[in-house]
């Protein structure tokens, strides 16, 4: 993935940063659709870390 400077200078620096990306999210207003993809997220995470 590019680094932010990169980003920057091909005017794509308002692309996700990955699972480091600022996000507001809320367990209380969260469905059960967003429960699993929060779930397959954290999965998808640890498999790349390994």
């Amino acid at each position: 993935m590019a680094n932010s400077k990169q980003r920057a200078q091909t005017g794509n620096k308002d692309l996700p940063l990955g699972k480091n990306e600022d996000v507001e999210f809320s367990r209380e207003l969260a469905d059960r659709e967003d429960l699993e993809a929060l779930q397959r997220a954290e999965e998808a995470d640890r498999r790349a870390e390994q």
